[in-house]
This record gives structure tokens, sequence and C-alpha cells, in this order.
């Protein structure tokens, strides 16, 4: 992942964040941590968990293989980091760093269809536990973390018109 370098950037716009925001350089966010992209840079990271249709445990032994594999393919595809995963017998996580461009809603939407069509086509028998219905619960969990506090970011936006 590229890091942020004031000094190499070329964009105005990137070294106006640096200059008028020295605390949220030096204090929010460790810039090891921060990825440039075209009109902006970002350290998003979402934590996702979803679970199966009625909480079956069907996510086991060479499902849960593929599964996993499914997931590598899927985030390499569509150029997000899965930094990690975990199949479990009914539910799934998945941490993930991705482009502020997307939804948190239409990568779970990418991921639980995907995966749904592909372990139905190698796997028919789940559908059989599942009464012939869907793989995934329509709800899912989705959480942001960073490398700072909520109480940091609150403090920082209160004392703005201090300085």
């Amino acid at each position: 992942m590229a890091g942020y370098s004031p000094s190499t950037s070329k964009h105005n716009t990137v070294k106006l964040i640096y200059t008028w925001l020295p605390y949220v350089y030096t204090n929010m966010a460790g810039k090891e941590h921060w990825i440039s992209a075209r009109g902006c840079v970002y350290n998003t990271n979402y934590h996702f968990v979803w679970s199966t249709k009625y909480r079956r445990k069907v996510l086991t032994g060479k499902i849960a293989e593929d599964l996993k594999e499914l997931h590598e393919k899927i985030a390499k595809e569509k150029g997000v980091t899965l930094v990690t995963q975990e199949v479990m017998p009914d539910h799934v996580h998945l941490f993930i760093i991705m482009h502020p461009k997307y939804a948190p809603a239409d990568i779970v939407k990418i991921f639980k269809g995907i995966t749904a069509k592909k372990l139905f086509e190698s796997h028919p028998e789940i559908r059989n536990r599942l009464w012939n219905g869907h793989l995934w619960n329509p709800s899912y969990y989705v959480g942001t973390c960073g490398d700072t506090t909520k109480e940091t970011v609150k403090m920082y936006i209160e004392t703005q018109k201090v300085k």
C-alpha cells in the first residue's frame, strides 16, 4: 500500500491537508496506514459480519474452505484488501480496507451475491439444508475502525474554533 508523503505529493490539495491539518497528520492517523488514490487520501477499515439464513450451520469443512477462497478472489477482483477473515459454521467475519467510493452496502451485496451463487453451484447439498432458499440472511453488521478513537476525533472537532 502506498503511504502519504507530503514531500512527494504532486497534488496541491493533498499538500493543503498536511499544511492546514497538522494535528490530523501527526496525532489522528499514522501516515503508514494512509492510502493515496486519485482525489483522496484514505484509511477506511470495515469489519463486516453476516450470517446464513436461519443461522443454519452449513459453513463447515470443504464449504468453509471454498468460501474463504471465494472471499479472497472477490476481494482481488474488486480491488479491496481483505486483511483477515473467519468463517464460522453459521456466519462470517471479514476485515476489509476499501476505497471510500464504495458504499459498504454495495460491497456486502457483491460478496454475498457471488459467494451464494458459487457455493450453490459447487455444493448443491446446501440448498437442502436451507429449504431450497437463500444462503445468506439479508441483514449484516458493519463497523468501522481506524487509528484514532472517537474521543480524539470529537476533541479535534470541538477545539477547531479555539485555535
